[in-house]
């Protein structure tokens, strides 16, 4: 056997002996991998939790729980929850999958730096008839995931299908914030009191009439009403009034009260104090809340007559306003006064001379 053929077979088996090494490198790592990834924890969410825990870093525990078929928000305060952001939320629960391990055994300085401390985490827990199903602290996102770490286990993993917004609302936004909802259709009548007189609204078949302190309203624009309809018909708070003094809100002395009638119900709406800004204090009677609403329900709950009357000639002055001082109408100069020759500008003067 000559050299060249020697060199040849020893290429042959160098080439079979790589290709046989990468090809265990390549099954031994996809081995590894695959029990990496079957050794991850599950994060199992049960369809009929009934109690939620979330406690956004140091900004206090949101609680809801249900009860019968709706959710109730028990904590910081005893309200009805909003469903759809309940819903939400649960819906975005089955979502969760942990993907991979970032850190084995972090120190507390570690999970600090991944904001999965007291401060900064959002620790959210789940329970169904008092067993807990989950319980999980989000932290710091990045490219691979949501850092999270799990009530049992002692490293740091990352998951998908963490939506932050979710968890971390303010507490009023877990609350329901609808006041009012019809169908403005179906109103027959408004009533109004405020410091401007009882207004007083009625639709007929002909229309809306309308009066103030007992007397018809010149020139009632039906389309204001309907706008006012418009305001009420799906009217939702902005905020909460938990905890003020009735002195505080105004619901001792309301500013104004809103009696609207339907075919089949009628809803009342006191309007108290300024808030902040344009938005006032209100309250839905008979019930206990107090709401903070927007400055469009302000600005016709404290109504003065025009602002339910069409504009005179596209807007100009009301035809019944004093005329200026000046010459009486019809007192013009009468024919043939005009000025006396000669008293006109002098030659020569340049004209605007007075």
């Amino acid at each position: 056997m000559d050299r060249n053929t020697k060199i040849i077979i020893g290429a042959v088996v160098l080439a079979a002996l790589s290709f046989g090494v990468y090809t265990q490198y390549k099954k031994d790592t996809t081995m590894g991998t695959s029990a990496a990834k079957a050794d991850l924890p599950e994060l199992k969410a049960s369809d009929d939790v009934d109690k939620l825990s979330i406690t956004n870093g140091d900004k206090g525990e949101v609680m809801l729980e249900k009860k019968g078929d709706k959710w109730m928000l028990t904590k910081p305060v005893s309200a009805l929850a909003n469903q759809a952001n309940v819903k939400s939320l649960l819906d975005g629960m089955k979502e969760l999958k942990i993907s991979d391990t970032a850190v084995n055994n972090p120190t507390d300085d570690i999970k600090k730096s991944y904001e999965l401390d007291a401060a900064k985490g959002v620790h959210f827990t789940a329970w169904k008839a008092g067993d807990k199903k989950l319980d999980v602290t989000f932290g710091k996102s990045g490219g691979g995931g949501d850092s999270v770490m799990i009530d049992g286990k002692t490293d740091i993993y990352l998951a998908k299908g963490y939506q932050g917004w979710m968890y971390t609302r303010e507490a009023k936004e877990w609350r329901d914030k609808e006041i009012f909802k019809f169908d403005d259709a179906t109103a027959t009548g408004v009533t109004l009191m405020n410091k401007n007189g009882t207004f007083v609204f009625t639709k007929g078949d002909k229309g809306w009439t309308g009066s103030v302190k007992d007397k018809p309203i010149a020139h009632l624009d039906e389309d204001k009403i309907k706008a006012m309809l418009g305001t009420f018909k799906g009217l939702n708070a902005d905020d909460f009034g938990d905890g003020k003094a009735p002195a505080d809100t105004g619901m001792d002395s309301p500013e104004a009260t809103i009696t609207i009638t339907l075919k089949d119900a009628m809803h009342v709406l006191k309007v108290g104090k300024t808030s902040t800004g344009q938005a006032r204090y209100a309250m839905k009677d008979p019930e206990p809340t107090i709401f903070v609403v927007g400055p469009a329900v302000g600005d016709w709950a404290t109504a003065e007559v025009g602002k339910f009357q069409q504009p005179l000639d596209g807007g100009a002055k009301d035809a019944a306003a004093p005329a200026p001082m000046g010459m009486p109408p019809g007192m013009g100069m009468p024919p043939g006064m005009g000025m006396p020759p000669g008293m006109g500008r002098p030659p020569g003067m340049p004209p605007g001379h007075p």
